[in-house]
């Protein structure tokens, strides 16, 4: 580890799914975020696992060196390299991990391994040079959203934190994309649905809410509500999509919302927090960044709505979390394998 004196230079690398990305931070200020997406999974409807992982193979060392430039310094000058152990899909984590372990070999700097979903949390407190952004403070609940997870965490510290709801079944994204699917409208479903909602009338139509115990989420039953009303109106007007495509996805996006802001109600409620944030890939939805700023009016809430450059997998946030362990002295062995489900 340098002098303290000295500016401590982390190398984030991200590599969980679809996206290969490279950040590298000065001091906990981030100098740059490089990130390839991967459009060869448009045909498929969804994530090819094979298919991602070739993808990442091609786009590791370009994507790290276009960091470094960005940054403006050597790799040498690097302190620590912290990557995606986990969790994700294994073939793409074990591109990033495999680069980052032979790049710290190379160069005689530790190793920081991340969890995916804490950089997702941690993503609120990136910052760049004057941009008074505004971190929010221990403790304070997190609505991590995303294809694969949705969850309430109870962010502690930066190390510290508690999963106090998760989904039981589908995630939220998950849910958008395959209904979006349904519809015919394409691949990845987000965006789409987010799009065609701001047009639509969000109470046109009614799906099922499911009626789950504490702070858990599930989708499933939405999903299949949704997939057997559009069946039955299908029936009767094959064209029926096309008419109302936009009124669908409003009606499926505010019934989604609802969902979330319940549970996430309730908890902050029951645990006395004021202090809300949201993060992870649906955080960047126009109606759940509504619902947030309708709530801090509502409740009293301060909410922290991250950046949209923040909200899909970034390896800026991968880099920051791994500074906060840096910092600690908390390093990773290179023999650490990467885990495809979340275990820590």
């Amino acid at each position: 580890m340098k002098h303290k004196d000295k500016d401590i230079y982390i190398l984030g690398i991200e590599s969980s799914c679809d996206d290969t990305s490279a950040a590298v931070l000065r001091d906990g200020l981030l100098l740059s975020n490089v990130t390839a997406s991967q459009s060869v999974h448009e045909a498929y409807g969804g994530v090819v696992p094979e298919l991602a992982s070739r993808a990442h193979q091609q786009n590791i060392v370009p994507v790290v060196d276009q960091a470094l430039k960005q940054a403006g310094i050597e790799r040498e000058q690097l302190d620590a390299i912290a990557f995606t152990r986990g969790p994700g899909l294994m073939g793409s984590l074990l591109v990033g991990v495999s680069f980052a372990k032979g790049l710290s070999a190379s160069l005689g700097i530790p190793l920081v391994d991340v969890n995916h979903l804490h950089g997702h949390v941690l993503a609120h407190f990136i910052h760049t040079e004057g941009d008074g952004y505004e971190s929010p403070g221990f403790p304070f609940l997190c609505l991590l959203v995303s294809g694969g997870n949705s969850q309430i965490v109870l962010v502690k510290s930066y190390k510290d934190m508690e999963i106090v709801g998760q989904t039981i079944d589908d995630a939220a994204g998950e849910a958008i994309d395959k209904c979006s699917k349904v519809m015919g409208l394409g691949y990845p479903g987000g965006p789409i649905i987010d799009r065609l909602a701001r047009n639509g009338n969000p109470e046109a139509f009614s799906f099922a809410k499911p009626n789950i115990q504490g702070y858990d989420y599930s989708f499933s039953g939405l999903k299949t509500s949704f997939l057997y009303s559009l069946r039955d109106w299908v029936k009767d007007d094959p064209d029926f999509v096309e008419h109302h495509k936009e009124d669908l996805a409003a009606s499926l996006e505010r019934t989604i919302v609802d969902i979330l802001m319940k549970k996430l109600r309730k908890a902050a409620k029951d645990l006395g927090i004021k202090q809300v944030a949201v993060a992870g890939g649906v955080s960047a939805n126009s109606g759940l960044r509504a619902a947030f700023l309708d709530h801090a009016r509502r409740f009293g809430w301060k909410v922290f709505i991250p950046r949209f450059s923040y909200t899909t997998d970034n390896a800026a946030m991968i880099a920051m979390a791994g500074y906060f362990k840096y910092r600690d002295g908390d390093f990773c062995p290179i023999s650490a394998p990467a885990y495809s489900r979340n275990i820590v």
